[in-house]
């Protein structure tokens, strides 16, 4: 596909023009960030895996009645996608305790929730995208209580979709972010799943050996990021089963 008009460049992805009206190109970068964009790398291969899995991920959900912004993937680092009103909310739904909740809470890493938990961030990099709360989305009107119910009832859905995909192929799903957009159809709205689904938003461990298969192998150093998303994509299918990510495989379509 020839480049068109760059849109929007973010940390991992660029965001070009798409070939209709409505629509964009996603393009997947190699490029590593953590700790709000403090620490910073270029791991080989990353872009086109995470294209991969996202692409797994999106068409899944589609097939379940739940709607996202996917349309086809047009090469390996590339997606075609629909053009969507980003609501600027980060979407985090938490099964397990980690990070910045064990943080806050005092909770020992790898604790199992009563029930999961759905946590809400302010998308600003300048603010270090603080949680905020219902109140907070109401009072300041970045999404209406019709759209907070949508999104908490979409955000179960993958949840629910996400967590059965990772099981059967052993690994927990401890939690995972994803964005959601407005389309319009005619004079009325519809909220769907955008961005991305793949390692870099999710936290994945081993279900035997508690192994990190996400971006926190790349946020403390745990080992190659490549290998550990490679060894995703082999679990799901997506790579062969015989390859490493040394071996520059190529894949399945």
């Amino acid at each position: 596909m020839a480049r068109r008009k760059k849109v929007y460049e973010g940390k991992a992805k660029i965001l070009y023009e798409g070939p209709e009206p409505g629509t964009l190109v996603q393009y997947f970068k190699d490029d590593a960030t953590a700790f709000n964009a403090q620490k910073k790398d270029v791991i080989d291969g990353k872009g086109v895996l995470n294209n991969r899995l996202s692409e797994f991920f999106m068409t899944g959900l589609t097939q379940i009645g739940v709607p996202t912004h996917f349309i086809k993937r047009l090469n390996m680092r590339e997606q075609l996608i629909r053009s969507v009103e980003i609501i600027p909310l980060e979407v985090i739904v938490r099964n397990y305790a980690a990070g910045t909740m064990s943080q806050r809470l005092g909770l020992e890493e790898g604790t199992q929730l009563p029930r999961p938990i759905i946590e809400f961030c302010l998308k600003d990099d300048a603010l270090g995208d603080p949680l905020v709360a219902e109140e907070h989305i109401l009072a300041f009107g970045w999404a209406s209580q019709q759209d907070l119910d949508d999104m908490i009832a979409l955000a179960l859905r993958v949840n629910d979709f996400m967590s059965g995909c990772m099981f059967a192929v052993g690994i927990k799903l401890v939690d995972f972010k994803i964005e959601i957009g407005r389309v319009w159809e005619g004079e009325f709205q519809r909220l769907i799943i955008a961005d991305e689904i793949s390692p870099d938003s999710c936290r994945l461990w081993d279900m035997e050996t508690g192994q990190r298969l996400d971006k926190d192998v790349f946020r403390r150093d745990l080992g190659n990021l490549a290998d550990a998303y490679t060894e995703v994509a082999r679990r799901l299918g997506v790579l062969p089963s015989n390859v490493t990510h040394t071996t520059k495989p190529t894949l399945i379509n």
